[in-house]
């Protein structure tokens, strides 16, 4: 069996064995298995059913981890990806008036667009063409915007009705139950414990019972069937295919599908110093995306928790697969994931926009002409509540600076088409 391992993935050339990719694979696991629980209540926020959206997650989990470890043989982990599942929620489902099914549609079509760049010479292009400051801006709104979201979900903020923002009740039990997480989440966290966020979804489960926040029966009434989720699963919506609306949306979803695992692939192949891998790699997280509308649920990406198991030894795609079975594991515990409450999703989320925050720090503050986009772009995507209205204000406001202080040559075509379509977009919904 042992052999067998190492010729199909190579384990001697890359100076790894099978006990250090499985262990690493495991590690892997318990370092995103909370994406299980955050992703399918972002999810049900659409209005997917939530034990089809969990069932989904878990699924795309599989799918994607195997293709990554057979395909392109490096340890990346393909999961639904934070920040893009607010982008299907919150933007294109509630801001946008698309359906879920329509969403499901445009993470369909976008993933077509991902694997036509992914396997072509658009890739590189594509990267080249759109400014570094506005592809760090973009994963900085989408942490704040996170941040937002997750002090919502614990009931710390929320929408007030003579302003934005308001605090929540301090005395409310969600609240407390919140703030107790937090804390244990964060010192966790900082101090690297392995599987801090499995712990803090666990130990946030008991917090919120101990408040009185879960109801066990209620699980109890409805078991979870599989036909639940079949009737999610290619639930794909084309009605709406020829409206501005769903092609803004595929437009949207793209810029942030495409750049965002740019980044993510660059950096994980070359943590493990396998650099010749990321063509592959690249083109397995394409295909895993794409399947992702089809199994019903936001797109996959190359999670930042890959690194896990890197730092665990993990080398090759057997780190994969060995996480990907794993997931295939916890459908048994779905009635279990039912009952993580909001409170012990919330903590996670405020960490993992935290910490996309810090991007910041790689922007040039001192070109006005660079900064003020990007800027523009952080603030207005949790303030707009609209990831897409957030790129846009940004995209168009890049080249119209530029042109003012005559440095025109330095924006591309390609983001003065991409500034031009947005700006059409407003347009058009001022007229409409």
């Amino acid at each position: 069996m042992n052999k067998w391992f190492n010729q199909l993935f190579q384990l001697d050339s890359n100076g790894t064995t099978v006990k250090r990719e499985v262990m690493a694979g495991a590690i892997g696991f318990f370092t995103i298995v909370y994406i299980i629980a955050v992703n399918s209540l972002i999810l049900s926020e659409a209005g997917i059913p939530l034990e089809a959206a969990i069932f989904a997650t878990i699924i795309t989990s599989v799918v994607g981890c195997l293709i990554m470890g057979f395909w392109a043989n490096v340890p990346i982990l393909l999961v639904p990806g934070m920040g893009i599942n607010a982008l299907f929620s919150y933007t294109m489902v509630q801001s946008m008036g698309l359906s879920w099914q329509e969403a499901l549609a445009v993470v369909f079509i976008s993933g077509l667009i991902f694997v036509f760049v992914a396997f072509s010479r658009f890739a590189k292009t594509l990267s080249e063409s759109i400014p570094h400051s506005l592809k760090e801006a973009i994963t900085v709104g989408l942490g704040l915007f996170l941040m937002l979201i997750g002090l919502e979900k614990g009931g710390i903020v929320e929408k007030g009705t003579n302003s934005i923002i308001a605090m929540g009740e301090l005395g409310d039990p969600q609240v407390l139950a919140t703030i107790l997480t937090f804390l244990l989440a964060i010192i966790l966290f900082m101090r690297n414990v392995p599987g801090n966020f499995l712990i803090t979804v666990v130990a946030g489960t008991l917090i919120a019972w101990a408040f009185g926040l879960i109801n066990v029966q209620s699980t109890e009434e409805k078991p979870f069937a599989l036909s639940d989720y079949m009737e999610v699963f290619g639930s794909m919506s084309f009605d709406n295919l020829l409206s501005v609306t769903f092609w803004i949306a595929i437009f949207s979803l793209t810029m942030v599908l495409v750049f965002e695992n740019i980044g993510l692939v660059h950096g994980h192949v070359g943590f493990i110093n396998r650099p010749e891998q990321f063509k592959r790699a690249f083109q397995a997280t394409s295909v895993s995306a794409l399947l992702s509308g089809i199994f019903g649920t936001s797109p996959t990406v190359a999670t930042v928790e890959s690194a896990a198991s890197m730092a665990a030894g993990g080398r090759t795609g057997l780190t994969a697969v060995t996480t990907g079975f794993l997931f295939m594991l916890s459908a048994f515990f779905i009635p279990v994931i039912k009952l993580i409450p909001n409170s012990a999703i919330a903590p996670i989320l405020i960490i993992i926009g935290g910490l996309m925050l810090q991007n910041i720090r790689n922007l040039d503050l001192k070109d006005m002409s660079e900064s003020f986009p990007a800027i523009f772009i952080i603030a207005m995507i949790p303030f707009t509540y609209s990831i897409a209205d957030g790129i846009a204000i940004g995209f168009i406001l890049y080249p119209i600076l530029k042109i003012s202080i005559g440095k025109a040559k330095e924006v591309s075509f390609a983001l003065y088409v991409i500034a031009a379509l947005f700006l059409f977009n407003f347009v058009f919904h001022v007229i409409s």
